[in-house]
């Protein structure tokens, strides 16, 4: 069976491991947390990177830093992860969902007005698939109703919007460093901004609210319990693993742009057919090859596509199931407008094996399964 996903091993990862145990220090803010935070500072042209353990505990970090009151609304798509809303839940913030592009699956930037109120704090564009959404009409949004901006730049790791890197053009920024992603440390991420004024609240929620950064950094003679916080801090084991593949990123993004590009040549011709339908890539983003889908005629076509790739050795999966038609999203959120694509396209859209050690004879075999299933023929 050709797996949906592998976790990315580029090769000194346990080389790395040993080190951080070597040094006799496991826990967070070490050698390769450090490494890791400044390879992205430079390469993302970003002012301050805190790792974190987990892109969820970045968008929790990120939620504390808005300020928000119980009460506020925050502006998001309903067609992503459920981080995207729990970690504003948990501050008593309502998610307002708005829907989504039939192009992109991003946020469909011309809806989100509408959808302020005197409520209305932040809002949270989620560049899916590593396509960036419409971020200067959404930032002329925000500053018009000062609103805040919090990038959900989980799968969009080294993707550029105009030049400029994901996760750093909003207010606050979060990435994903799972074992889905493009690199990873296991489970991790990373919260990112450059204004300074973030950084010492910043540090504080990630310290379990204590000073013990500004001790380390010789600013006060002891830390102390100073503020609200949690351990968001992740292992130096960690953060050795993901500097591994940090150092070989063009590598890992030379190899998956590869697959991608093999998928979508090999499957355009199903979609001028009209069979398919294959990612839109706008004039203004430069996507990292997070994934690959296809979009089908309905639910049914999808479900009988999977069982047919499944039959022939290949995992495929659909992705998310819109929010506001979730127990919990019905019960904190609620969804501003129509829902026209939302619904609509989660139920047609499938995702084609994506990863690093993926082969490019396995991946052009399930190109062929795609090609082989009746429907298409």
């Amino acid at each position: 069976m050709i797996s949906f996903n592998n976790p990315p091993f580029v090769g000194k990862e346990l080389e790395y491991i040993k080190q951080a145990v070597d040094s006799g220090k496991l826990c967070g803010d070490g050698a390769f947390t450090k490494k890791c935070s400044a390879w992205m500072r430079e390469h993302f042209d970003a002012a301050h990177v805190l790792l974190t353990t987990s892109c969820t505990h970045a968008l929790e970090m990120a939620s504390w830093l808005c300020d928000l009151k119980p009460g506020d609304e925050v502006i998001m798509p309903s067609y992503t992860f459920v981080s995207t809303a729990d970690a504003f839940v948990l501050r008593g913030a309502v998610p307002v969902f708005v829907d989504i592009r039939p192009d992109t699956l991003n946020i469909d930037e011309k809806l989100i007005e509408d959808a302020i109120t005197e409520k209305t704090r932040v809002i949270v564009p989620v560049h899916y698939a590593g396509v960036a959404c419409a971020m200067d009409e959404i930032m002329d949004i925000a500053r018009r109703h000062h609103l805040l901006v919090v990038e959900d730049a989980a799968q969009g790791v080294n993707a550029r919007y105009k030049g400029k890197a994901l996760g750093t053009i909003g207010d606050l920024g979060c990435y994903s460093f799972h074992e889905t992603k493009n690199y990873s440390m296991g489970e991790g991420g990373a919260l990112v901004f450059n204004n300074d004024d973030y950084l010492e609240a910043a540090e504080i929620v990630r310290e379990k609210g204590t000073d013990r950064s500004k001790y380390f950094r010789g600013q006060v003679d002891k830390y102390s319990w100073v503020g609200y916080g949690s351990s968001y801090l992740p292992s130096e084991l960690n953060a050795a693993y993901l500097y591994a593949q940090l150092e070989e990123a063009s590598r890992i993004d030379e190899k998956r742009m590869s697959i991608w590009n093999m998928y979508d040549e090999t499957l355009k011709p199903l979609a001028e057919r009209g069979l398919i339908e294959q990612p839109f890539v706008p004039d203004y983003a430069l996507h990292n090859a997070h994934m690959y889908y296809i979009k089908v005629k309905d639910l049914d076509q999808r479900t009988r596509l999977i069982d047919h790739l499944k039959a022939n050795g290949v995992m495929a999966v659909f992705h998310y199931v819109p929010l506001h038609s979730s127990k919990a999203g019905r019960r904190f959120g609620r969804f501003h407008g129509e829902d026209v694509y939302t619904t609509k396209e989660s139920e047609r859209l499938l995702r084609l094996p994506m990863f690093y050690n993926l082969s490019m004879e396995d991946a052009r075999y399930a190109a062929s399964c795609v090609l082989s299933f009746p429907d298409f023929a």
